[in-house]
């Protein structure tokens, strides 16, 4: 191949480069779907009479590659975030009933308004920090008010390591919440 490569004028190390990229190409091709889901969200917002812009953001290199995150913002954002974030997470869910067909390959995708899914996020895990030290301290259970999967999901996180309690969800459907329990020395 190396002479073939030589004859033609081509520079190996740029085949070397085509052969590398076919390979993650084969783990991971953009399928479209990204922009329906945008387009999708768009229309949505439109149709609500949102003033707002959404924006499809690259994803960073720790993010799995079909992952979607699309990003709102605007005068209306607060209002597409909802009460305690439920019409963003409506507006999450219905994008991802859209991308997501059978037979294809699932997509995730994350809709975030002006960035109130990390302040959503500080504010659950320095609360559980703050419940966890004072299920320690008082050697009661402490349970949370009912929880989405995504928010228990970020406490039992937040307190996976913290010393002296574990955590465990209880209940069924939207009922579900997450206990602190302290452990016993």
């Amino acid at each position: 191949m190396d002479s073939e490569v030589a004859e033609r004028g081509i520079d190996a190390a740029d085949v070397d480069a085509e052969a590398q990229g076919a390979g993650d190409a084969a783990e991971f091709e953009e399928d479209g779907r990204a922009d329906i889901a945008l387009d999708f969200v768009i229309d949505v917002l439109a149709a609500m009479g949102m003033d707002c812009t959404v924006d499809l953001l690259e994803n960073e290199e720790e993010d799995p590659p079909e992952e979607i995150r699309l990003e709102i913002e605007g005068k209306d954002a607060g209002r597409v975030i909802g009460k305690k974030g439920q019409t963003l997470s409506a507006l999450q869910f219905l994008a991802n009933r859209v991308i997501n067909r059978p037979g294809k390959k699932r997509r995730h995708v994350i809709i975030d308004a002006e960035g109130y899914r990390q302040r959503r996020e500080d504010t659950l895990s320095s609360m559980a920090r703050r419940l966890g030290k004072q299920a320690v301290e008082e050697g009661k259970i402490i349970t949370f008010e009912p929880m989405n999967p995504q928010d228990r999901r970020v406490v039992h996180l937040a307190l996976a390591k913290f010393p002296g309690v574990v955590t465990k969800s209880d209940g069924e459907g939207e009922a579900r919440r997450v206990q602190i329990i302290p452990v016993r020395r």
